[in-house]
């Protein structure tokens, strides 16, 4: 609307600029008048104008209406002074000459600007891809960076936890045999049974971090996520109804996926049980199934807990990692407080899928 306004107003500029000057023209008389070459001058200018605002079209249609203009009058001043009969011809020329070429001009500039930025249109949209494949190609590098540390820490945790489970397996032998050798009745009998529990709990930590440091050697076969995920959640009822928590899910009948069913159980757990726990005053859980177009099945987890802080969302699924502030329990603490841990990233990476998990900076909710 406003576009056609201002071609519009242009045209009626224009056309006024013509009637004014044909009207002084006509009111001078080329034998009388020292001004008759400088009114006759005056044609050009919106010859020009509307070959710059409307292009060629714009400069022929006014050269032509000038011309039809001045042939009166040059017609008229023939007879008076025929003298100048050749003069007014070549007016008329250069009229039309000026519009054909001052819309010619105009028309490759407009071609020439619109190139100018369709290449800086193309340019710009390379940069952005440029500039996405770097962000991809740096986080792949920080993804290869965290895995290669990951390595390094759990081949020195599997070293670590085969060396001490030698000295562990020696000491739970001579502690049974104490405790066997002891009479029921006798005071110390108590001492040992404690020294044989506190072993095995070592060993279990020690198998924690086997399994870490090992590469998951579950089955992989079809499963039903959807009934994985309804086990677990029935699972995890009474604690989310003593915390309070509300759970939203609604089941849907998913395709059948390839992988080991006891780690999409232990992902499902450990996630389910960390949102737990980040709300302890209680608060929503909600649980999303999605199935793509290409046939891949995305489970969202999102509960309205407090949130993970912006700078530790890199770091969260290191499972060594100990923020010095905590906000909420998160996946890297399963080692620590979780029997046979899994961790998310982890358990997805192996059976080729991938996670993500980020927070809303505005209420704090986390998604994974």
């Amino acid at each position: 609307m406003a576009e056609q306004k201002k071609t519009w107003l242009r045209l009626t500029a224009l056309l006024a600029m013509i009637l004014f000057v044909a009207f002084l023209h006509y009111l001078t008389g080329s034998e009388k008048s020292p001004y008759y070459g400088i009114i006759c001058r005056l044609y050009y200018l919106p010859i020009v104008l509307a070959g710059i605002w409307f292009k060629l079209k714009g400069g022929i249609a006014s050269a032509l209406l000038v011309s039809v203009i001045f042939a009166p009058h040059a017609m008229f001043q023939w007879g008076v002074v025929p003298t100048i009969s050749l003069q007014q011809y070549f007016e008329v020329l250069l009229f039309n000459l000026t519009g054909l070429v001052t819309g010619i001009l105009a028309s490759k500039l407009q071609f020439e600007r619109l190139k100018t930025e369709k290449s800086l249109k193309d340019l710009s949209e390379s940069y952005a891809k440029l500039r996405e494949q770097a962000d991809l190609i740096m986080d792949i590098e920080d993804q290869l960076r965290q895995a290669d540390r990951l390595t390094a820490l759990g081949e020195l945790s599997a070293g670590m936890a085969h060396e001490i489970r030698n000295p562990l397996g020696s000491i739970r032998g001579t502690a049974e045999i104490l405790r066997d050798a002891m009479p029921a009745n006798d005071r110390h009998a108590e001492f040992a049974a404690i020294l044989v529990d506190e072993v095995d709990r070592l060993n279990r930590v020690v198998e924690d971090f086997l399994s870490f440091a090992r590469p998951g050697s579950g089955e992989q076969k079809s499963c039903q996520i959807s009934i994985v995920l309804k086990d677990i959640l029935q699972f995890c009822r009474q604690q989310a109804k003593k915390n309070r928590v509300r759970i939203h899910w609604q089941e849907q009948k998913l395709p059948s996926v390839i992988g080991d069913e006891n780690q999409f159980k232990q992902v499902f757990l450990n996630l389910i049980l960390n949102a737990l726990q980040a709300m302890d005053q209680g608060g929503d859980l909600w649980i999303e199934t999605q199935v793509t177009d290409c046939g891949h099945v995305l489970i969202h987890f999102k509960d309205s807990g407090p949130g993970i802080p912006e700078d530790d969302l890199d770091k969260v699924f290191n499972p060594f990692l100990r923020p010095k502030q905590r906000h909420r329990p998160w996946p890297g603490d399963y080692i620590s407080y979780r029997p046979k841990p899994l961790w998310p990233d982890r358990s997805t990476e192996s059976t080729g899928g991938r996670g993500r998990i980020s927070t809303d900076p505005q209420t704090g909710r986390s998604a994974l």
